[in-house]
C-alpha cells in the first residue's frame, strides 16, 4: 500500500471532480479525522489515517483490502470509479438525476436511462457531465453521464437516452466476485 503519485492523484481527482466538483476537499478534511487515498494492487482505497497506521503491521502480500475501494486504474492508467464509492460521493454530488420507479429496475440491470424514465434532473446540467442517479425516494442508485443537457431533456423524444449508465448498485450482485 503506497500513496498515489502526482499523476495518479491528478487522474483520480479529475474523475471525482466530474461528479462532486470542488467538494473533493471535504472527503479528505473531515470533522471526524483526516482521511487519505492509498493505492494497492491498482485499486485506490479511501481510509482514515488511524486505520492506515494500524495497517503498517500487515505485510503487503498478505493485505487484501483496506478501507473503502473508490476505484481502480486500468492498464492504460485511466481511473474507473467503483460502486463502493457511491456512499461517499452521493452527499456531495453537484448534478443529480432522479429515476421513476418503473425505470429503476431497468437501470439496476445495467441499462441507460430513457427520457420516459426520468423523474427529475438538476438544473443547468451540461452534456457529458457526471451525475449521481437517485430513486424518487432519494436513495442513491449509481453513477452516470448526462447524454443531454437539462434544456434538451425537456424537448427530446420519450425513447431517447438522457443518461448513459456507468455503474449501479446492481453491480454488487452482477460482479460480486471481482469487487473487493
Amino acid at each position: 500500500m503506497r500513496p498515489l503519485t502526482d499523476e495518479e492523484t491528478k487522474t483520480m481527482f479529475e474523475k471525482l471532480s466530474k461528479y462532486i466538483g470542488d467538494n473533493i476537499k471535504l472527503l479528505v478534511d473531515r470533522p471526524d479525522g483526516t482521511y487519505c487515498f492509498r493505492l494497492h494492487n491498482d485499486r485506490v482505497y479511501y481510509l482514515s489515517e488511524k486505520i492506515l497506521k494500524l495497517a503498517t503491521n500487515i505485510s503487503r502480500n498478505k493485505l487484501v483490502s483496506l478501507g473503502t475501494c473508490f476505484g481502480k486504474f486500468t492498464k492504460t492508467l485511466k481511473f474507473r470509479l467503483h460502486i463502493t464509492a457511491l456512499d461517499y460521493l452521493a452527499p456531495y454530488a453537484k448534478y443529480k438525476v432522479w429515476v421513476k420507479p418503473g425505470a429503476e429496475q431497468s437501470y439496476l440491470y445495467g441499462n441507460h436511462i430513457l427520457k420516459s424514465g426520468l423523474g427529475r434532473i438538476t438544473e443547468n446540467t451540461a452534456q457529458y457531465q457526471g451525475v449521481v442517479v437517485y430513486s424518487m425516494a432519494d436513495i442513491p442508485l449509481g453513477f452516470g453521464v448526462a447524454a443531454k443537457t437539462t434544456q434538451e431533456c425537456r424537448k427530446v423524444d420519450p425513447m431517447a437516452i438522457v443518461v448513459f449508465h456507468q455503474v449501479d448498485i446492481g453491480e454488487y450482485i452482477r460482479s460480486e466476485d471481482t469487487l473487493t
